[in-house]
């Protein structure tokens, strides 16, 4: 082989690709001698090139230390300079071998030709890793689970099984089933498992499957690269997926994920990785799967809306949520909470008589924990003073209450109903002090109906 300062083919290699870069580079044979440098080390060192080639590197620089690296034949990388001009720079030496691996000559590059702007540099890669990390710690706080067990109220056995179940879920990382009819508060029981898992320090992200139009679901859930589809957004976009690596994603009403996002989940549940729109290769992700749906999914799966195989990979572990009207002891505790929570909210105090507690105890609530808080905040607002009575109730709330709690006395229908109508009238009575006119407008009846119930009860002896 040539030696290197001979190859000419070598030399016009070096002068086609270093002669115009702006990051000072010389070469040196393997005695040590500059064969090449461009003119940008030509310029910081200050003589010409034409005085420096040829001459050992200790005559132009006395301080270098590249000799000593063509001995060790060891690289030397971000080393700080001093040259004999008085400046400071940060270089690499690093020897060039032939194919035998012996050296045969060495190359060194200006890195930082100003250690002021190496520093200069420096501090901007701090600042971005500052705000990288304040951007961090905003998106864990964004994707974080904001409930846990204490969040689940009631003291029934049927509740108290179900924080247990929670428990012992937590412990593990199989994918999670939770079933339960609209508003029992199943998302609770989501952030209440990640919470009490290992995984409570890491993202939980929460996504509604029936919110996200079916066109974007695929972007939403996986992300997509840069110009992966028309109006993308520019340099790509992470999918909730690779939010939630480390932690859990929640799949809330599963149900409604369209068959074809079925099969690309199943993937990603049993490979463990996820494919961004546009990317070439999978990434791979650490993320426990927990679901939810009021629907019938084995009902689904009959008629061939839901697969049979993501269905058994989602419901490794089932927690069924009990609806309210199969605990109804935990029904006088919610409505208490939430008139707390009313009063811190707006400074408004409001309390519930046994008689209506008792009707609210009493009632089917068909919407749940859901429904108890918006009755709760309706009776409060219309409330006239401190007491919630029973004209501040929903009709259909007195009617369907008062019903169930009569349903076991003897009589008919008729006379069921008309027992609950004349309870509700004398208690509307006695709320508003007997004032017929004010009473006929909490019932909402013509006052003369009202006049003529009272006869028909053989009320004005009483009143």
């Amino acid at each position: 082989m040539k030696c290197i300062g001979e190859d000419k083919d070598f030399m016009r290699f070096c002068q086609n690709v270093f002669d115009s870069l702006p990051i000072g580079v010389d070469i040196l044979n393997k005695q040590g001698k500059i064969i090449y440098i461009n003119s940008a080390f030509s310029t910081f060192l200050g003589p010409p090139i034409e005085d420096m080639i040829g001459k050992l590197v200790t005559d132009v620089n006395p301080g270098s230390g590249f000799l000593d690296t063509l001995k060790r034949k060891q690289a030397e990388i971000n080393i700080k300079h001093s040259f004999n001009n008085g400046k400071e720079a940060i270089v690499h030496r690093m020897p060039i071998y032939d194919d035998k691996g012996e050296v045969i000559g060495g190359m060194g590059m200006l890195v930082f030709d100003n250690v002021d702007k190496m520093q200069e540099v420096l501090n901007k890669f701090k600042m971005v890793d500052k705000e990288l990390k304040l951007y961090k710690n905003e998106m864990a706080r964004l994707n974080s689970a904001k409930y846990n067990l204490s969040h689940i109220i009631g003291v029934s056995k049927e509740i108290e099984d179900s924080k247990n179940k929670v428990r012992k879920f937590a412990a593990v990382n199989s994918s999670v089933l939770i079933l339960g009819e609209s508003g029992v508060g199943k998302e609770l029981f989501a952030h209440s498992i990640h919470n009490e898992s290992k995984r409570a320090n890491m993202p939980f992200v929460s996504i509604n499957c029936s919110a996200i139009p079916e066109n974007l679901i695929e972007a939403e859930l996986f992300g997509y690269e840069d110009g992966a589809f028309t109006g993308a957004k520019r340099g790509g976009n992470l999918g909730k997926f690779h939010l939630a690596n480390g932690g859990t994603i929640f799949l809330d009403e599963i149900a409604e994920m369209p068959l074809h996002m079925q099969a690309k989940l199943l993937r990603v549940l049993q490979e463990r990785e996820v494919v961004p729109i546009g990317a070439k290769a999978p990434q791979p992700i650490d993320v426990r799967v927990i679901s939810a749906t009021c629907k019938n999914l084995e009902k689904m799966l009959m008629a061939g809306k839901f697969r049979e195989d993501l269905y058994y990979r989602l419901n490794v572990l089932t927690l069924e949520i009990p609806p309210i009207r199969e605990r109804k002891s935990d029904i006088p505790i919610l409505i208490k909470r939430f008139l707390d929570n009313f009063y811190k909210e707006t400074g408004m105090f409001r309390h519930v008589s046994p008689n209506v507690m008792e009707i609210l105890a009493n009632y089917n609530w068909k919407g749940n924990i859901r429904e108890i808080r918006n009755v709760v905040e309706k009776m409060s607002v219309n409330a006239d003073d401190v007491n919630i009575g029973i004209g501040d109730l929903p009709a259909y709330i007195v009617k369907d209450g008062l019903k169930e709690r009569t349903a076991s006395k003897s009589g008919g229908l008729s006379q069921m109903l008309s027992a609950i109508e004349k309870e509700i009238i004398i208690n509307v009575l006695k709320e508003c002090n007997y004032n017929k006119t004010e009473a006929s407008k909490k019932l909402q009846i013509p006052r003369q109906s009202l006049y003529r119930k009272i006869d028909e009860y053989g009320l004005e002896l009483k009143l």
